[in-house]
């Protein structure tokens, strides 16, 4: 159980923005890239440069806002695809993050720098509890303030939101900016669990938060979806995983089951929608 609260929340916080982002209406692929990155810039500034490794951090997840920033940039300015534009993204920062590591891990051996991913408080894993003040958080700004009722306008209908007066382009980069953020938080957190900082971290991350949210109830067609829905996809995906490693089933199998997983609750989502249109 420790175990799982542990690698929970590094998929989870990634999965809490995701939510924001889809009920927008848009799709946000880059954040296992960003949390890639969020590690390798950290181990650069820390090992490479001599800042403090509480600066190092705060920086690695800066660098994730500012891919975020990028990406509602592309979206919202450009008006490029938020598919095409966050899939471009994934792959210059994951080849951005290979470039400035060189191709190599580093080693980030520092004991208040695990604590953030491998300590715990009267038994809870740290990182879990992160997750849980991040999931009171963000379920506060959607249910209950202005700038949540504006994503989920946006995301049932952008035009009508626009004539409605809804700031559009200003939400969704926050939503994006948002998304980067916290995947950066969640890559120092893998990194502080690793205890080093690996280019290749993170692959996959996007697909499995995306599979949570679209599992608790969120549909890809924006504007509905709750984050209490996310929070027990999130727990079934990572319940299922845990179950495949201690039942020994190899690991070309827990991809099959994964991108399974993904299909089902896609389709489930559709269907859903063609029910509800024909009610």
């Amino acid at each position: 159980m420790v175990n799982i609260g542990q690698t929970l929340a590094t998929t989870g916080i990634v999965a809490v923005t995701m939510t924001l982002v889809i009920i927008s209406g848009g799709i946000d692929l880059s954040v296992g890239s960003v949390a890639a990155l969020a590690g390798v810039v950290t181990s650069l500034f820390w090992t490479f440069a001599g800042l403090p490794l509480a600066v190092a951090a705060l920086l690695g997840i800066l660098a994730g806002a500012a891919v975020g920033a990028l990406n509602g940039f592309m979206v919202t300015r450009i008006k490029i695809s938020p598919l095409i534009a966050t899939l471009a993204a994934f792959s210059i920062v994951r080849g951005l993050a290979f470039v400035i590591s060189n191709g190599q891990t580093n080693q980030l051996n520092n004991d208040a720098f695990k604590f953030l991913g491998r300590g715990a408080i009267a038994g809870v894993p740290f990182s879990l509890i992160l997750l849980v003040t991040f999931f009171v958080l963000f379920w506060f700004l959607l249910t209950n303030t202005k700038a949540g009722r504006n994503i989920m306008a946006i995301g049932g209908n952008a035009e009508a939101s626009r004539l409605a007066g809804i700031p559009i382009n200003r939400t969704l980069m926050m939503v994006y900016v948002l998304s980067g953020l916290f995947a950066g938080i969640s890559g120092i957190l893998i990194a502080s669990q690793l205890a080093l900082s690996a280019p290749r971290a993170a692959m996959g991350m996007e697909l499995t938060a995306i599979a949570a949210v679209v599992l608790g109830g969120t549909s890809l067609s924006g504007g509905k979806g709750t984050l209490v829905g996310t929070l027990l996809g999130v727990l079934i995906l990572r319940i299922l995983d845990n179950g495949l490693v201690l039942m020994n089933v190899s690991s070309f199998y827990q991809e099959v089951a994964s991108g399974g997983v993904l299909l089902l609750a896609v389709g489930f989502d559709q269907v859903r929608l063609r029910i509800g249109e024909r009610a």
